[in-house]
């Protein structure tokens, strides 16, 4: 099956976990409409405290539904909105594409990848393990982080669960996505 759209989440306040939707509305240049983390510049708490003149490079978390089956086996239970992405995908492998690929979802949005989740402590708070659980390693041991990309709007939209999604990859070389 083509990739696709499985859920969709919002919160208007800084909560870990973002409430399910029908849909959301993707701005341009902002983010997801009446979300906490909306906007030109930076809306995370820890680097708007550091530099709150920062560009928001996180304006939309998506996160590959395989990764709660993954989480699932090894005994956690975690349903869509509920470590704070945006979008929930299915059939895409979000973790291998490069910096600046653009998602082109539903019949509008345009959403460009910026980077990876950097797991954090919350991960923890909501469920024990839970921040061991989304990091792995390769077989030379470097660091992989599962959970989710972050990206910015390039083109609005409205985004519900069921729209396809096509992957426009940028020139190359490639850039492999970093946690940003």
């Amino acid at each position: 099956m083509n990739p696709h759209v499985i859920a969709v989440s919002t919160s208007a306040i800084h909560a870990f976990s973002k409430g399910t939707a029908l849909q959301i509305n993707l701005l341009a240049g902002l983010g997801v409409e009446g979300d906490a983390h909306c906007g030109v510049t930076v809306k995370h708490r820890s680097r708007v405290a550091r530099d709150p003149t920062q560009p928001n490079l996180r304006q939309v978390h998506l996160i590959h539904a395989e990764l709660f089956e993954e989480l699932e086996a090894q005994g956690f239970k975690v349903a869509p909105g509920q470590i704070g992405e945006n979008i929930a995908t299915r059939n895409l492998n979000l973790l291998a594409l490069p910096v600046d690929t653009e998602l082109h979802i539903g019949p509008s949005a345009i959403v460009k990848l910026t980077g990876l989740r950097n797991p954090c402590e919350q991960l923890n708070q909501f469920q024990a393990g839970l921040t061991a659980a989304v990091l792995g390693r390769t077989p030379e041991g470097k660091l992989v982080r599962k959970a989710g990309v972050m990206g910015v709007v390039v083109a609005s939209g409205v985004v519900q669960p069921g729209d396809s999604i096509t992957v426009k990859l940028p020139a190359q070389p490639h850039r492999i996505l970093e946690r940003v």
